[in-house]
């Protein structure tokens, strides 16, 4: 792939970077269905976006066919210090970290290790006597027994009645009694996590509704007392190194730490302070939910090999019946959908095991086919497949505020919208 600087690049701070080694082979647009002058549409929305100071930079794959046909750095990789923004920025992927701690349960599954079914105190008991707090008119909350118990399942699929704290989206009581996304892994080890969420009620009786939260977490702690292994060191072992994912990791090292991609320190929407406490708070245990980084490419890779059923360059991490499996809807009637609170654009989407799958024409406001499965990250990171089109994108960018769902809707429809076969 050429190097192309534009001059309306360079005068905003963009940088088009191709020194990296690709993460794909690599095609021409025309070859696989895009329209040069469509993907060049991205171009010109990142020089809008940089030059009006709304995000200091991104870095774009995207993949068809599993050849590589885009794949740009753009802006900053830290503003304050006005460093330019490599191909191989590391990204603090928040919730990105749920489909690969889902995909590393899902070859426990395979082994026979780890069933759907499996009730999640057989691996932690204190979940067996877990309360449901149902809110009441006066503000208190009654507790009743759980009236079935929470299985693996129910961690995959968001339907384990455990929820998050500091959510604008969400008017339950319960809210404020449990911490947010990334506190725990900072502030303790697994069991203290464990010690601490089995304390509060459930949000919902297990297996009755969609609710966003600590659920991944508690499966990558699972993980780690089956495998016996860190989540980390397991991730790596039978997922990141056999795709050859080099950056992907839970405690960056030295090396990368000058890579890693940092926000405004402003919110530009609101002008309130904004951070991304990973990137200088260490995490004391590796949270499966939202704590892990790597790069663009990395995730390319990572997302293709889910598209390709389970294999990559001859590395087989699942089989492609399991691939399908996590991909499906897992929301049956019985299960209130509540995917679109969480995304204001994932109106007609299910949840699978670990990733939203959408399940139907129109609803969303993105264009897309039945059966796309993705997942964002709260940093500001997005992925989506799309096995219908073949079609593989990753956004990487430090922008922790409500900004990074405008971003995530825009480039979907650009994308699309290059798209002419």
């Amino acid at each position: 792939m050429k190097t192309l600087v534009m001059t309306a690049a360079v005068a905003v701070g963009i940088v088009i970077n191709v020194a990296n080694a690709a993460p794909l082979p690599e095609a021409q647009p025309d070859d696989v269905g895009f329209s040069p002058q469509g993907l060049a549409r991205l171009d010109d929305f990142f020089a809008r976006e940089i030059q009006a100071k709304r995000v200091p930079g991104a870095v774009v794959a995207i993949a068809r066919d599993g050849k590589l046909v885009h794949y740009k750095a753009y802006g900053q990789l830290d503003a304050a210090k006005g460093t330019p923004m490599p191909l191989d920025a590391v990204f603090a992927l928040a919730s990105m970290t749920k489909p690969m701690a889902a995909v590393a349960g899902l070859t426990l599954m395979e082994q026979g290790r780890l069933p759907l079914q499996a009730r999640l105190s057989e691996y932690y008991p204190a979940f067996a006597d877990m309360k449901v707090g149902v809110p009441q008119a006066d503000g208190s909350l009654k507790m009743e027994t759980q009236a079935s118990p929470i299985t693996i399942h129910d961690l995959y699929r968001h339907t384990s009645g455990l929820m998050y704290g500091g959510r604008p989206d969400s008017s339950s009581p319960l809210v404020r009694l449990y911490p947010d996304g990334i506190a725990p892994a900072i502030e303790g080890d697994t069991q203290a996590f464990i010690d601490r969420i089995t304390r509060l009620p459930l949000a919902h009786q297990p297996a009755t509704e969609f609710e966003y939260g600590f659920s991944i977490d508690v499966l990558g702690a699972v993980i780690e007392k089956v495998s016996e292994q860190r989540l980390g060191d397991f991730l790596a072992a039978n997922v990141w190194k056999p795709l050859g994912m080099t950056d992907a990791t839970f405690h960056p090292a030295e090396g990368q730490r000058d890579r890693l991609a940092h926000p405004f320190p402003k919110d530009p929407l609101t002008g309130k302070p904004q951070a991304i406490m990973l990137l200088d708070t260490p995490t004391k245990f590796d949270c499966a939910g939202a704590c892990a980084f790597a790069t663009v490419g990395d995730y390319l890779r990572f997302g293709q090999m889910l598209l390709n059923g389970g294999e990559l360059d001859g590395q087989r991490v699942l089989g492609p019946k399991t691939v399908h499996h996590m991909i499906s809807n897992h929301l049956g009637p019985e299960i209130k959908n509540n995917v679109a609170n969480v995304e204001p654009h994932r109106s007609g989407f299910g949840f699978g095991l670990g990733v939203a799958v959408r399940t139907g024409e129109g609803l969303s406001s993105v264009p897309g086919n039945p059966g796309e499965f993705t997942w964002n990250g709260a940093f500001g990171t997005q992925f989506f497949c799309d096995p219908k089109e073949r079609l593989v994108v990753v956004v990487g960018t430090a922008a922790p505020g409500e900004l990074r769902k405008y971003y995530r809707e825009q480039v979907q429809d650009i994308i699309y919208g290059a798209m002419v076969r």
